[in-house]
């Protein structure tokens, strides 16, 4: 994750409209950072998966079939900053599934200091998505959806902030997607997500428009079959996925896998191979479900370090009702 690294920091501190200027396609990158504690203890290979509210992120179709409303909170923490998204699902019978989303990702604070060192104000850099996904079951095999995503740069300043300025970007753009699921030849569901298309960014007070990161995903999940005629009560699924991010970092293959025992504890690990963007390679994942409520954290090892030196941490909480 080097490039998104030194692409977002750089960003963070280069707060006046000025210095900003240029950067919008940069400052795009953090939409190439995970969402959710389940994918990324899977090696982020989830477009073929259905893991509930954070399968937003990844393909809006993993939606259509869900039966319960919820309720999630994903949390990250990494060198690049602190991320929150908040995700309410409703599902419907008969008119599909909806899905509202706020995603805010905070750099965290820069001081603006006097020739002394004292601090004068403050620089807070935000990177915000507010999305909409409609999700629908046509047919008993296949899933589509769609995501509508208003996103913002926002670059705000307290304090004595005459020479720093503050900056707006905005753009909009949509994630679709499909799953199938087949059980001719083995238990498999495929999958295919297209993100961000046709976003732009752009800079308010002036016409410069810089485009997202357009990602395209396909993937497939496998359910082990043969399992249950060795240990009881206990699942195994198998993912990989096949990334293409074209300008932002080419080509990446993903593997995962979740065990899953007695249908409520989760034991996951995935790699990141062939990524020049993230450059993670391992990453490792726990769930337990309760009732209505699901925990999930995950870990990953080889990837850009937190500010305190250890690994970048993604916590999902969800409730069901």
């Amino acid at each position: 994750m080097r490039l998104l690294r030194s692409s977002l920091l750089s960003l963070a501190l280069a707060a006046a409209p000025a210095s900003a200027s240029g950067q919008g396609s940069e400052a795009a990158l953090f939409l190439l950072l995970p969402t959710g504690a389940q994918a990324v203890g899977m090696g982020q290979a989830m477009v073929a998966a259905t893991p509930g509210s954070e399968g937003i992120w990844w393909n809006p179709s993993s939606i259509a079939s869900q039966k319960k409303r919820e309720l999630a909170v994903h949390h990250s923490t990494t060198i690049v900053g602190t991320g929150d998204a908040l995700t309410f699902v409703l599902p419907s019978k008969s008119r599909g599934t909806a899905a509202l989303s706020l995603n805010i990702l905070n750099l965290g604070e820069q001081h603006i200091t006097d020739e002394t060192g004292a601090v004068i104000g403050v620089i807070l850099p935000r990177f915000i998505v507010l999305g909409g996904t409609y999700a629908a079951q046509l047919g008993k095999r296949l899933r589509a959806g769609l995501t509508y995503k208003v996103l913002q740069l926002r670059i705000d300043c307290s304090g004595q902030c005459t020479d720093v300025g503050t900056l707006s970007e905005g753009s909009r753009a949509a994630d679709v997607g499909v799953q199938y699921e087949t059980t001719a030849f083995a238990p498999l569901t495929f999958g295919l997500a297209i993100r961000n298309l046709r976003g732009k960014l752009n800079r308010r007070g002036t016409n410069e428009r810089t485009p997202l990161p357009t990602l395209v995903e396909f993937g497939a999940t496998y359910r082990v079959p043969f399992i249950d005629h060795y240990v009881k009560d206990t699942e195994i699924f198998a993912a990989a996925t096949l990334l293409d991010s074209r300008t932002y970092g080419g080509k990446a293959i993903r593997l995962g896998t979740d065990v899953i025992y007695q249908g409520k504890v989760h034991l996951r690990a995935g790699f990141v191979g062939h990524d020049r963007l993230t450059e993670t390679s391992a990453a490792l994942g726990f769930g337990l479900e309760s009732g209505p409520f699901v925990f999930d954290i995950a870990r990953v090892f080889g990837g850009i370090p937190a500010e305190d030196g250890q690994a970048p941490i993604y916590i999902s909480l969800r409730y069901l009702f």
